[in-house]
């Protein structure tokens, strides 16, 4: 199995690659700079490395680099910084999405690729009319006023759920919604849900990176984990118990 992984530089997309090799699967990224890459990525026969801005890509040159892959991981995010926040591109993640869906149909795949997001929990999954209380819907349009890759966010996993949507035959998806990301350097136990159990606004719980790099690992690895969320968008929260690895 091949997997094409973007953000894959970046906090979260690291682990997930990481855990793609560990589990011994070919992986294919995308970054604009190769410096901060671990070294043992450049030695990695299982690891090619595409040096580019993606959305300097076009679509015939994405689907070239997708002609093989069985399976696509977004961990594209905004850098915290002024120009992060406010400057362009303010749809990096939105229009990457649809550029890697668009590739994939070009390709015309035999079987559809896995498409696995990394999103947010602040984001609600419209198909499952998760309610937020009044106070919370403020909180989130101020948010989504002031802080423009929050929206980003939200039209990324909408693209998925409304143009994709649940049966097309070349596209399947999972969009990821971690809570408070928190850093660690091994995978621990975790929980996934359907739907928040607590609130992502006023009392967010805790996941780390590790564990969001792992979790989306085992959708593109495990049959059984991919057909249980296939369509929806999982929360994740960190559980105290013993470390898995």
């Amino acid at each position: 199995m091949t997997t094409l992984v973007v953000g894959a530089s970046g906090a979260t997309g690291k682990h997930l690659v990481n855990q793609l090799l560990i589990s011994e699967q070919k992986v294919k990224i995308i970054v604009r700079s190769v410096e901060a890459l671990p070294d043992n990525w450049k030695t990695n026969n299982q690891l090619s490395i595409i040096q580019a801005s993606i959305l300097d890509i076009d679509e015939d040159e994405m689907a070239y680099h997708l002609k093989d892959c069985d399976a696509v991981a977004s961990c594209l995010g905004h850098n915290l910084n002024f120009k992060g926040l406010y400057g362009k591109p303010r749809r990096l993640v939105t229009d990457a999405v649809q550029l890697l869906c668009n590739a994939i149909k070009k390709n015309e795949p035999e079987k559809a690729v896995k498409f696995v997001l990394m999103n947010t929990s602040a984001n609600r999954n419209r198909d499952l009319n998760e309610a937020f209380t009044m106070a919370e819907k403020m909180v989130i349009g101020i948010v989504r006023l002031l802080i423009p890759p929050h929206s980003d966010n939200e039209q990324a996993a909408e693209y998925l759920r409304s143009k994709i949507g649940q049966n097309d035959p070349l596209v399947q998806w999972v969009a990821v919604r971690p809570d408070a990301l928190v850093n660690d350097d091994c995978v621990s136990e975790y929980t996934s849900h359907p739907s928040p159990v607590r609130s992502a606004v006023f009392n967010a719980g805790k996941i780390s990176r590790i564990n969001v790099g792992h979790f989306m690992a085992k959708l593109i690895t495990d049959s059984k984990i991919w057909n249980q969320w296939i369509g929806q968008m999982p929360i994740l929260y960190n559980k105290a118990g013993t470390k898995i690895s």
